[in-house]
């Protein structure tokens, strides 16, 4: 672990620089809110016009100190916090918390004082500025001036927080102590001028206390470390949630692919997240309903949901909503069934079908004990969801008694959907080990989270080489479309064969030559949507493509105003599924994007996208496995697989493409702004794949 990290989380004396004797105040918090929850180390208060706060002496600067502290809690505003901070490094203070806001946020001169703020720290740890500072709830220690510490107490539990947003760490301490969701450490990092989420995701995969991490997250500034942290997590079993606003960011910018098009920020956002095994909460509440699920340590290892019931519509509503998201709600194999009707007899009974409703079992601990066995023990199922109706209300306890008995007897997932409003049993059940939720749709999303966690292998060590190829005799800016797929082929993406010519005579004898039917297209680097503007035509033979190039050359002048003097003759490649093999790149990385393609690829949006990984040597291209994982993830993979009868497409050589084209990414790195495949044609098994079309912009 981090020592810097560790002693700023746990420290055994803290100085608080700016202290009022006024608990009222936000600079008198700190202090009152560590003696309040019961901080065991030394307290030491820093402001020269006060003597005393309470039974504290108060020291009139940071040199008065009678030791040097592990943490600092800087109140000062942010034209003063510097100086304190460059005091405190010189004293060999391990780190220090600065709340100020004022820095970059607020513009040319705020990023001065932050760049002063780094200057001055020197070798010393920095938390912010502009945060509300962490809550160890492990360990009582409270570094804080947040409104949320008024509560009297927390539940400390499994779950560690880091927000990228000072009021959402209040916001979700609350509201965890208000559902009996146990947490460990809260860390508000901010502006982040040191201290990142990163480093808290990678402090906290090692943190014995910690079994979940729970992100919410404004922007990653470090891709490679997240990547890493992430991953380490995943390693150590520790899955990380992360809430990431900013969705409404993602969309389509002007962009010379489509791939640009389709590949907006969140969607780069979804690939990174989805390659280092961090769920994605869709909700804010979300960011606190599946951690809950997961930090109860239970492994849900298939799609098959019983639904225990004394209330049918209750049931119904999450049946419904389990079954939208894929989930299976089977009825109870022959086994179970008699299992059930061993306990209860009678017309009330409905054990036939799923959900289960086992009338007045709220009312009777014994056949809810008897029901919830009967349930984890069946080979039908992998979770069970339990209806607590209004009925259960009457006796809380023996409720939550009478499940948390049975919990111990299996390790597949137990939840509780709340149907009456009845906030002080849903915390009693989850206190208990039980995770109860308002909202069907959160016992989808609990499960869903927890699926994800246990199908998700980290991937192996990939050391593939870059390929040794260069490029440095293509020009800069956008290549024609014979100049980028020349690019692709010297990569090892195989390509449609082609012809350049500049007359209807040389076009005639290029149609002859590739024989059969071909496509013509107009060759420029300026026009890239040639389709769009008239300037393809397919189908063509020797006997028609002369007369087609002036028409095509006259109805292209007349759109754009260009006179084109080139044009390509390819092959006509026929029976193969077309799909866009693009590269995009922004503040995150670089990514491999592969969908559904030809001139829809827009309109469908079938897409999924892989990030190249980085090291200090630079890009590293996609492995077979991600190439491959890719295929599987598109709705169009049926039609690769064989799709009623097709023939099954060459999807090695598919893949072969994709890691062709993600080292090329990988080789040029900077210098490639954008390419694009468009369509790339995968053919039937053994006949490999064809780049039919092209876009590459060089820097």
């Amino acid at each position: 672990m981090n020592e810097a990290i560790s002693r700023l989380l746990s420290p055994r004396s803290v100085a608080v620089i700016g202290a009022s004797a006024d608990p009222k105040k936000t600079t008198g918090r700190p202090v009152a809110y560590l003696q309040k929850h019961g901080f065991a180390g030394r307290i030491m208060p820093v402001n020269p016009k006060v003597e005393r706060i309470g039974e504290l002496p108060c020291y009139p600067d940071i040199a008065s100190l009678p030791e040097v502290p592990d943490v600092a809690v800087v109140l000062l505003g942010a034209e003063r916090a510097h100086l304190a901070v460059k005091e405190l490094s010189q004293r060999g203070c391990a780190a220090a918390i600065v709340l100020a806001s004022g820095y970059t946020e607020t513009g040319e001169e705020g990023a001065r004082r932050q760049q002063q703020l780094v200057e001055a720290a020197g070798a010393m740890r920095i938390l912010g500025p502009n945060t509300i500072g962490l809550v160890n709830l492990t360990d009582n220690i409270v570094l804080s001036p947040s409104g949320a510490l008024e509560m009297d107490e927390f539940q400390a539990g499994g779950i560690g927080v880091v927000s990228q947003s000072g009021g959402i760490l209040g916001s979700l301490l609350s509201r965890a102590a208000a559902r009996g969701i146990g947490l460990s450490k809260l860390i508000s990092t901010s502006n982040e001028v040191d201290l990142e989420l990163a480093d808290f995701v990678d402090h906290l995969a090692e943190d014995p206390a910690t079994q979940v991490i729970a992100l919410y997250v404004e922007t990653v500034r470090n891709p490679a470390r997240f990547r890493a942290a992430c991953l380490k997590a995943a390693r150590m079993g520790k899955p990380v949630v992360a809430f990431k606003i900013g969705r409404s960011e993602a969309g389509a910018k002007a962009a010379v692919s489509h791939t640009g098009a389709m590949a907006g920020a969140d969607s780069m956002y979804d690939a990174l997240f989805r390659q280092v095994g961090v769920i994605r909460a869709q909700s804010f509440s979300d960011l606190l309903d599946i951690p809950a699920a997961l930090a109860t340590g239970r492994k849900l290892r298939g799609a098959r949901v019983a639904i225990l019931t004394s209330t049918g519509g209750a049931g119904t509503l999450v049946s419904d909503d389990l079954g939208v998201a894929g989930f299976d709600t089977p009825a109870p194999d022959e086994a179970t069934a008699d299992a059930l009707r061993a306990l209860q007899t009678g017309s009330e009974a409905v054990l036939d079908r799923n959900p289960i409703d086992v009338t007045l079992a709220g009312l009777r601990p014994d056949l809810l004990r008897g029901a919830i066995n009967a349930l984890l023990a069946s080979p039908s199922y992998d979770a069970l969801v339990i209806i607590v109706g209004s009925s259960s209300l009457a006796m809380p306890e023996l409720l939550a008694g009478a499940i948390q008995e049975c919990l111990p007897n299996s390790d597949k997932p137990v939840m509780a959907y709340v149907s009456p409003h009845a906030p002080e049993v849903g915390a009693l059940l989850t206190r208990r080990g039980v995770p109860a939720f308002t909202a069907a749709e959160s016992c989808t999303a609990a499960l869903a989270g927890m699926l994800r966690v246990q199908r998700f292998m980290a991937p192996a060590q990939d050391d593939a080489a870059l390929p040794p190829v260069e490029a440095g005799d293509f020009p800069s800016g956008s290549l024609d479309e014979a100049q980028a797929k020349h690019l692709f082929a010297r990569f090892g993406v195989p390509c449609a064969s082609e012809r350049v010519v500049a007359s209807p005579a040389e076009a005639e004898a290029a149609a002859r030559e590739l024989g059969g039917r071909v496509v013509l297209k107009i060759l420029s680097s300026q026009i890239t949507h040639k389709s769009d503007v008239g300037g393809v035509a397919v189908g063509l033979g020797a006997d028609t493509i002369g007369e087609r190039i002036g028409r095509m050359a006259s109805e292209v002048k007349s759109r754009t105003g260009t006179d084109v003097q080139r044009f390509l003759v390819q092959e006509m490649v026929a029976g193969g599924t077309e799909l866009i093999l693009g590269m995009h790149r922004d503040a995150l990385g670089t990514a491999i994007l592969l969908g559904m393609g030809g001139v829809t690829a827009e309109l469908f949006k079938d897409t999924t996208m892989r990030l190249l990984a980085q090291d200090a040597q630079g890009l590293k291209p996609l492995s077979r496995a991600e190439g491959l994982s890719m295929a599987h993830d598109l709705k169009t993979w049926p039609l690769l697989d064989g799709f009623r009868g097709r023939p099954k497409a060459d999807v090695e050589a598919l893949v072969d493409a994709i890691v062709a084209f993600s080292g090329m990414a990988a080789r040029l790195g900077e210098r490639l702004v954008e390419a694009e495949i468009n369509p790339v044609f995968v053919l039937p098994q053994g006949q490999g794949v064809r780049a039919a079309d092209g876009v590459v912009v060089l820097a």
